[in-house]
């Protein structure tokens, strides 16, 4: 039976630690409830998230909070307020537990504010580089409706939900990449290690090289001597694409153009209307009027050109329009969304129906980047394998060549 260390609250707010022989970690927050304490975590002895020395941390350049502590942070605080601990000692908490220096950093910082007075709300606003404008407005929503808990719960599992999703699709895509970088290293180790050493042959013997095999000399001649400034146009084109980036008006041109993009542009679309259709239901359930709550997750999206449809439509919602006509004039959801979210409005069971929108993009997601990858990986795979074969014939040719022997 596996050991797993806990960290729970007991009934006079006191942090207890220790470790428990259990099948699984609900089994831990099981018995801890039945002794009166509130679980806060439970994670399997040894394994890599109970470890004190984070690589990722280390070699991170980014120091804010990124999703996935985000969501570890929201539900711990929920389970913390929801057993009844006041938010000043529900963040004091907090701040003993986490292991992350900045996130322990954020979390003190916040706490000083809400002792001198402030909201949490305006706490979290006031460190806008860790706590995105949507959180913040969901709890100052739950702030002013006094079910900060339900709050911190539900953007919890919004947070969790889109890790998920992104997850996925950082996973799988990890094998293809990792099959182009030895496919490059491989040409680059031929063109400038392999090929040079047969060069001497080839001049001493005075014959006219083919065609193939001059082209493959002089890119491996250019290569040998200006590696240097194929790193600075490399280096600079990312540069200079970040830069562009960075502006509003060429950042609208190329989320546009991502979305006409084969097979890219369609999973783009389900990946966003699954992060809009769920952030908007968290939004609704909280209480959060439509277009306030349009206004808030149209900060959710990452793709600018859906960001201002979802303005367009907002407009025309506010104009006295419903929701699914409204976004039917606009290239953002797919039909079936817009028909479960008609059924929706007519129904008023909204909040329901795109929580089950979300639920089939997210499903959708998965079955697409499945199908792109089973395409995908083996194209690769023969792709750069003939590449590579083609540079091996061209020089096994050239040699055969020189020493006059036939196929």
């Amino acid at each position: 039976m596996p050991l797993y260390k806990y960290r729970a609250v007991s009934a006079s707010g006191d942090m207890l630690e220790g470790e428990m022989d259990a099948p699984s970690s609900a089994n831990v927050a099981e018995r801890l409830a039945e002794m009166g304490h509130t679980p806060v975590r439970a994670e399997e002895a040894g394994s890599a998230a109970t470890k004190k020395f984070d690589l990722s941390e280390f070699f991170s350049l980014r120091r804010g909070i990124n999703r996935r502590d985000l969501g570890l942070l929201t539900r711990e605080l929920s389970t913390l307020l929801h057993a009844g601990i006041p938010l000043d000692r529900a963040l004091e908490i907090l701040a003993t537990i986490v292991e992350k220096k900045h996130l322990r950093d954020a979390i003190e910082r916040i706490l000083d504010q809400v002792r001198g007075g402030d909201t949490l709300a305006d706490a979290m606003a006031s460190r806008s580089q860790d706590f995105p404008h949507f959180y913040t407005s969901m709890v100052k929503a739950g702030e002013v409706s006094s079910a900060l808990d339900q709050v911190l719960e539900r953007l919890a599992d919004f947070l969790e939900r889109s890790q998920a999703v992104s997850e996925s699709v950082r996973s799988a895509l990890v094998y293809p990449i990792i099959l182009v970088i030895v496919a490059c290293i491989s040409l680059v180790v031929l063109l400038t290690g392999v090929i040079p050493q047969f060069q001497p042959m080839f001049e001493s013997a005075g014959q006219a090289l083919p065609l193939p095999m001059a082209v493959l000399v002089g890119v491996a001649d250019i290569l040998g001597s200006f590696w240097w400034a194929f790193l600075i146009v490399i280096i600079g084109g990312i540069a200079l694409l970040r830069r562009a980036l960075a502006q509003p008006e060429s950042r609208l041109k190329f989320d546009a153009a991502v979305l006409r993009w084969p097979l890219i542009g369609g999973l783009v679309r389900k990946i966003e209307a699954a992060r809009f259709c769920r952030m908007l239901s968290t939004l609704l359930h909280n209480g959060v009027a439509m277009l306030p709550a349009l206004g808030v997750t149209r900060d959710t999206l990452n793709n600018l050109a859906l960001s201002e449809a979802v303005d367009r439509a907002a407009a025309s919602v506010k104009e006295g329009r419903g929701l699914s006509r409204s976004f039917a004039e606009e290239d953002v959801l797919p039909h079936l969304a817009l028909s479960m979210i008609r059924v929706g409005e007519e129904t008023g069971e909204l909040e329901r129906m795109l929580d089950q929108v979300a639920d089939i993009q997210e499903r959708d997601v998965q079955r697409t980047v499945g199908r792109l990858l089973a395409l995908l990986v083996p194209a690769l795979t023969i792709g750069l394998g003939l590449l590579v074969a083609v540079v091996i014939v061209t020089l096994l040719s050239a040699i055969l060549g020189v020493n006059q022997l036939a196929f």
